[in-house]
């Protein structure tokens, strides 16, 4: 009996220890295998109801300075905030489709009326620096998925209530990481520009 409870003990610390091990490595380069399928990466709301996002490689996770990418999906009705960032932004639509709001940047103190543009499976879009936009998915029967790639993560957003805010009262979130739990682990990368 003694045995038992000796392998059963052994049992249950060897899942302490791999539990501990798989949540430090989803935040370690070391732990990613060189090819994943991103159909079977875990993805999370983060609070915020109708998306799923999971970081594919990005700053916190691999180290990466230039590039961040980001798989994202959308249920009907949802959408990102109006918003605009301090990198350049590049979409691959993998499903579905949905509705890209541009309002291009100028010299006026709000961001106006936005261009809408029809977005659908296998089309790509980009969003230059600074202008503000909004991705919805406003198909009502099927999910809008997405591949995103930014530049220079970290990045800063701002966050605007709706088309006529004033540029200078948009809220903004610096540094804007998806994934924080990492930076407990481990500080970002400096920038070196």
């Amino acid at each position: 009996m003694a045995g038992t409870g000796s392998i059963f003990l052994f049992f249950f610390l060897s899942l302490l220890s791999f539990s501990a091990i798989s949540e430090a490595s989803k935040c370690s380069a070391q732990e990613f295998p060189v090819v994943r399928n991103i159909s079977e990466l875990p993805q999370n709301n983060y609070g915020r109801g109708g998306l799923a996002h999971t970081t594919v490689a990005g700053s916190l996770l691999l180290g990466l300075k230039e590039v961040e990418v980001w798989l994202q999906t959308f249920s009907p009705g949802s959408g990102t905030p109006i918003h605009r960032h301090s990198c350049e932004e590049v979409f691959v639509v993998l499903r579905g489709s949905g509705t890209m709001y541009l309002a291009p940047s100028s010299h006026e103190k709000y961001p106006g009326k936005p261009e809408e543009f029809f977005i659908f499976a296998n089309s790509t879009f980009h969003i230059p620096v600074n202008d503000v936009h909004q991705v919805r998915n406003t198909n009502e029967h099927e999910d809008l998925q997405v591949l995103v790639v930014i530049s220079r993560p970290p990045i800063k957003v701002f966050i605007y209530e709706n088309w006529s805010m004033p540029h200078t009262a948009a809220k903004l979130k610096f540094p804007y990481d998806w994934d924080e739990e990492c930076l407990e682990l481990e500080p970002p990368p400096k920038d070196e520009l």
